[in-house]
């Protein structure tokens, strides 16, 4: 049998260990979530292209409200399986680290090792806006949680307040982190966006339950196909991240989706991970030992051996 452990360091010394490969359970619960979409989805107009061939828009299959989904990290690292997402979980990853250290602009989310945000931030796109080249804005993720505005005009770091509050106060249920600035998300007669992409994922709710800690992130909005494996990974490693710097074992990682949708051109893809067979999740090293939040990387991470996993499909639609 393989044995994995990672050790926490803070107030105290916790242990946490994933079930040897051989006894995690094959996890259905991405796989379910596709056929929920499909089998009670609504049609709908989107006003999103999903190819550059699409810019007027692709119709898609919309569920409001999906069953979520809960991992448990000792059962493995939630990587879907059915096929393979082994080529770009490090930009999902360097993009939250990223966005929790306050990145707004491609450059600065490039030097966290995420590059996929340059399809979505074009000069047009940010010059329709108000904004410069590369800027995501300040409605963007990175803005909202570093940089948060405050009616006394300074800005408010929504990470490391909610690290302290969680050390002072850790029975608290008001442990949350919203990516939301409404002033910069609202459009209307005679209102400027500032936002290129407004915010789909990222509201945060941390709870300490029997002394580990849960993670709750709830999805405005969810590309089933393409977006959410990456959101998947993301937010199991931040949870790996907020235990080791509060010094509290993994709980459980909750993922809601309020608007979970397939796009119509997606949905051949995704009667074929459907068929695939699902294997079990891989592990996920950790090898940071400092409890400082902002000192993580994406090089901290790697994925072990034992990632069995399905042929890529190439060329699913990405929505732009």
């Amino acid at each position: 049998m393989r044995y994995y452990w990672y050790t926490l360091f803070s107030h105290l010394r916790i242990t946490m260990h994933y079930k040897p490969y051989e006894e995690r359970t094959p996890d259905e619960q991405y796989k379910n979530l596709l056929k929920e979409i499909l089998d009670k989805g609504i049609r709908s107009k989107s006003q999103a292209g999903t190819t550059e061939k699409t810019p007027e828009g692709t119709d898609c299959i919309t569920l409001m409200g999906s069953t979520p989904m809960r991992f448990d990290l000792s059962n493995g690292f939630p990587m879907i399986t059915e096929r393979s997402v082994k080529g770009f979980w490090k930009q999902g990853v360097g993009e939250i680290i990223g966005f929790a250290n306050g990145a707004r602009t491609l450059t600065e989310l490039e030097s966290y090792g995420c590059k996929f945000w340059t399809n979505f931030i074009s000069p047009e796109k940010c010059a329709k806006r108000g904004l410069e080249a590369g800027d995501l804005g300040p409605g963007s993720y990175g803005a909202a949680f570093h940089d948060f505005p405050t009616a006394e005009g300074g800005s408010f770091n929504q990470f490391q307040n909610i690290i302290e509050q969680i050390a002072f106060k850790p029975h608290l249920k008001t442990h949350f982190i919203s990516p939301w600035v409404p002033q910069y998300t609202i459009r209307g007669e005679g209102k400027q966006q500032k936002v290129v992409v407004c915010p789909c994922h990222g509201w945060l709710h941390l709870r300490i339950l029997n002394n580990k800690l849960y993670l709750h992130m709830f999805q405005r909005s969810g590309d089933v196909p393409i977006g959410v494996p990456s959101n998947m990974m993301q937010y199991a490693a931040l949870l790996m991240m907020l235990s080791k710097a509060t010094g509290y074992e993994p709980g459980e990682y909750i993922h809601t989706i309020s608007d979970a949708h397939i796009y119509v051109d997606q949905i051949d893809a995704v009667k074929e991970i459907i068929e695939r067979p699902t294997l079990p999740f891989p592990t996920m090293h950790f090898n940071n030992d400092s409890t400082d939040f902002w000192s993580y990387r994406v090089e901290d991470f790697a994925l072990g051996d034992d990632y069995e996993r399905g042929d890529p499909i190439k060329d699913i639609p990405v929505a732009i």
